[in-house]
């Protein structure tokens, strides 16, 4: 039994016993904040259990996607090394919500694992566990089920708390009982599997493996320990599809079922080694798989959060190919082989292939550009250094490696344990924490001279900064540094940082950009194209010289491009506007995190769990242009740092702050410590218009905005657009919206009538095939292309020709482009002999793909149109061979 089939099955025991089936909940939790990923069937019902929640049923049935790395669960040092090891895995299981409870629970499970129609598992093999004062479970095994008193283990509560069969979902809240069944994969003890029973001193082993928990939701904990009884006991399983799935095929070890054999060739093929060449290929197998299903439910990688746990498991398994010989991208190769096992269950996987390739391949292709230098420093360390030679990766080469190489912490760990050596995780911690101290200590400059080139010619020199009051004014140049070096002077057409004794020009700090302009004097210019602060006494004016020469000691006229500055402060004052009024809006939990104020509009980042409503943002945007509105005069002053706090002002950049602040206030909506260039009355501002809203990172939110004349341009663009749209429309703007409403309804009914056609047709077409069909061995068989009909109509002629038939077998083939769709039937009497899944992989092999469902239905895909005919006529002899 294959594992697509074997998820099937279960599904369909349950539903045939009043379950719900429930489809399986994205990676990333919608009801959980707790949870980094869907760790478990039982999460996206959590409420349920709790009682905060309620459904439609009482009965659900599942097959979970989950995803353990990291944390608690820390599978990922593990996968590749072990059996039964897994980042991403499916939890099948079935939930009582007050309604049945342990006697059905223990039923339905026994049934379904031994039942002949189900799983037919030999009884002898199988024994159970109970939690070790749970005399009603013990008696429903031994008295209900069968099961001899030799074959039910009690197991007690573990020294130091908490026990293998006694769930709790926290500290306090629904918990109970447990009843495991385990199987026995050395029954004779010729395969040579070690391990004992649970609850023997050799339970560690691998010879008996848990393959389902039923927990027993009867008790709710109070704070002080006490257990009470639930009003509505509940029942929550689990039984992992894999470890079933090595059961039913005789296999002991998870990465020898299908779904891991397919795989794991697919690598094997593109490495050209033998499928069992290498651990290696277990770690890509189960890789690509994690991979793949988070990106497809929206992480994507990054260096923190859910993104960081996504980088971390595909740049282990980019390390393993190289350990392969695969040096160019490879990973993105496996999403169709992926997609071709699990695509059937998962839809997601090939719709979303194109997406998948792309994001995986940038992935590779960013680490590969370090992989192998990375890999190399990483030799030598342990080659040469005294450290790997005591068996010790020093601290400092893994710092390195994460830092400049992009090696997550988790790999060089990985890459040790393979040689046998250790890390020097401290060692690590401390280069991490130096990094992190000179990133605060350092500036933002990161030209081709420092800021120790910039003392040394300085010395005690300063400039001071006249930029608050006026945007020209006279100066005396006292340094030129070109290409990293103090020069006396420079020519037309050279590129030079120029420090003044005094000047107009702001250096880019706390978000805002540094100013542009020009220094000029008779027969000189020098064009300014930044400003940076390039010590804390220093403003460096970057640029070239467009005509004559400049020295040292030069007397000149250093004048800032107002028209851009002035574009600069309204975008700085909105932001200081913008922050209050998100904190209006969203509340006090908004913090800055981020900004970039810039000529054509400000950036800001804020904390914030959530995208914003459009109600939200247009709230936002009222207060700000409010404000604006009332034109309220900038009130600027020096301030104590303590009193400028106390008296309710915010630092908005996150700045270092000396004794002495600037404190800018607009009346009583916004206080903010800034030492930035900013409007003289809210008025200035103009006009405050939002023209973005995104998520940036997790809990981190960006707001973009635009102000004055660009915010002027921005709604003429958008009147511009309004105004084709009515033309294309052929409508006034006032009626747009209805117009719109009209065509999109008309759509619609179309649509249906265009439903409603394709039905009758498929109807007409269906008679038409009926008396097609071949008697074979007394029973109907037909099998036909019908191109042009797919989807839902596909389904609904392949009903149609069974009801005709009565008892037969059908199966219909369409082509569309490269796209082959396939659907079989097999009538209810014929099942046993003739499955439609069976019979649809069949014909989808021919074409390029593969498939399956249930015996009585089931549907596949392919990409070989051109063997379509063929498959489609190989029905017939398949059909007889079965009968």
């Amino acid at each position: 039994m294959n594992s697509n089939e074997l998820r099937s099955r279960f599904l369909e025991y349950f539903r045939s016993q009043g379950h719900t089936v429930v489809p399986s909940s994205p990676l990333v939790p919608g009801n959980d904040p707790t949870l980094l990923f869907t760790n478990a069937g039982m999460v996206q019902f959590k409420d349920v259990f709790t009682g905060r929640e309620t459904r439609s049923y009482k009965r659900a049935t599942s097959s979970q996607k989950c995803l353990r790395a990291g944390g608690k669960h820390n599978d990922l040092e593990n996968v590749g090394y072990t059996a039964r090891h897994h980042t991403f895995f499916e939890m099948l299981g079935n939930f009582s919500f007050g309604d049945y409870f342990k006697e059905d629970a223990i039923r339905f499970a026994w049934e379904f694992i031994t039942g002949k129609d189900w799983l037919n598992l030999p009884k002898s093999r199988l024994l159970v566990t109970v939690y070790h004062s749970d005399d009603e479970a013990y008696e429903l095994w031994h008295k209900k089920i069968g099961m001899p008193p030799e074959r039910i283990v009690r197991i007690g509560d573990k020294p130091g708390g908490g026990s293998d069969n006694f769930w709790q979902m926290g500290d306090t809240g629904p918990c109970g009982p447990c009843t495991e069944i385990f199987y026995d994969h050395d029954p004779d003890g010729s395969k040579g599997i070690a391990g004992g029973p649970p609850g023997s001193p050799e339970e560690d082993g691998d010879r008996w493996i848990e393959i389902w928990n039923l927990v027993f939701m009867q008790f709710d904990r109070a704070p002080d320990g006490t257990l009470s009884k639930l009003p509505a006991p509940s029942v929550d399983t689990g039984m992992g599809l894999e470890r079933v799935a090595a059961v039913m095929q005789g296999v002991h070890n998870n990465y020898d079922i299908d779904l891991f054999k397919t795989l794991i060739g697919a690598v094997a093929k593109l490495a050209n080694v033998a499928p069992d060449f290498s651990p290696s290929l277990k770690v890509i197998a189960d890789h690509i798989r994690a991979t793949s299903f988070l990106i497809c439910d929206g992480v994507v990688p990054s260096n923190e959060g859910r993104g960081y746990v996504l980088r971390r498991i595909m740049r282990r398994a980019i390390r393993h190919g190289y350990k392969l010989g695969l040096n160019e991208p490879f990973f993105y190769k496996l999403v169709a082989p992926l997609g071709e096992v699990m695509g059937g269950a998962y839809p997601d996987l090939v719709e979303k292939r194109a997406v998948l390739e792309r994001v995986i391949k940038q992935e590779e292709e960013a680490f590969a550009a370090t992989l192998d230098k990375g890999m190399r420093l990483l030799e030598d360390a342990i080659a040469r250094s005294g450290g790997a030679k005591a068996g010790v990766i020093p601290g400092d080469v893994a710092f390195k490696l994460y830092d400049t190489y992009g090696f997550p912490l988790d790999l060089t760990a990985d890459i040790a344990r393979e040689r046998g050596l250790s890390l020097d995780t401290e060692g690590y911690e401390r280069e991490m924490k130096a990094q992190q101290d000179r990133s605060r200590a350092g500036g933002n400059f990161t030209a081709d001279y420092s800021q120790g080139a910039v003392s040394n010619v300085l010395g005690d020199a300063r400039t001071e900064f006249t930029g608050y009051e006026h945007e020209a004014g006279a100066a005396k140049v006292l340094a030129i540094i070109r290409n990293g070096q103090a020069v006396e002077r420079i020519e037309a057409g050279d590129e030079a940082v120029v420090f003044l004794d005094r000047t107009p020009f702001y250096a880019e700090s706390g978000g805002q950009v540094g100013d542009t302009g020009a220094l000029t004097a008779p027969g000189m210019r020098f064009a300014v194209s930044d400003t940076q602060a390039l010590n804390p006494n220093a403003r460096g004016h970057i640029g070239k010289l467009e005509s004559g020469v400049l020295r040292t000691g030069d007397n000149l006229k250093a004048e800032v491009d107002s028209v851009r500055r002035d574009a600069v402060r309204r975008n700085h004052s909105a932001t200081h506007l913008l922050h209050a009024a998100l904190r209006s809006v969203l509340g006090a939990h908004v913090a800055q995190k981020g900004s970039l104020v810039s000529p054509e509009r400000l950036r800001f980042d804020f904390s914030h769990d959530r995208a914003m409503t459009a109600e939200e943002i247009a709230e936002v945007e009222r207060l700000v242009n409010r404000e604006v509105l009332a034109n309220i005069a900038a009130d600027i002053r020096l301030s104590s740092y303590d009193e400028a706090v106390a008296a309710g002002a915010m630092a908005l950049f996150g700045e270092k702050y000396g004794d002495v602040v600037r404190v800018l206030k607009f009346g009583d909506f916004s206080t903010e410590l800034c030492g930035g260039i900013h409007v003289s009355r809210t008025g200035d501002i103009g006009l405050f218009k939002i023209v973005g809203e995104s998520g940036v990172a997790a809990g981190i939110r960006r707001v973009e905005g635009v102000t004055g004349q660009n915010a002027l341009a921005y709604v003429r663009e958008l009147e511009g657009r309004l105004r084709e749209a009515a033309a294309v429309l052929r409508s006034g703007r006032d009626d747009l919206v209805d117009k719109a409403q009209q065509l999109l309804d008309r759509n619609k009914q179309l649509e249906k009538d265009l439903a409603q056609l394709k039905g009758k047709l498929a109807s007409s077409a269906g008679s038409d095939l009926a008396g097609q069909a071949r008697d074979i061995k007394g029973v109907k068989v037909l099998s036909a292309r019908v191109d042009g009909v797919e989807g839902n109509d596909l389904r609904t002629l392949m009903d149609q020709l069974k009801n005709k038939l009565g008892s037969g077998v059908v199966l219909l083939g369409s082509a569309s482009g490269a796209k082959v769709s396939l659907i079989a039937g097999v009538s209810a009497d014929l099942t046993a002999k003739v499955k439609a899944g069976e019979l649809v992989n069949m014909a989808a092999t021919q074409v390029g793909g593969k498939g399956g469902g249930r015996p009585d239905m089931a549907q596949a895909g392919g990409t070989q149109p051109e063997h379509l005919d063929a498959a489609v006529q190989s029905v017939y002899a398949w059909v007889e061979s079965k009968l």
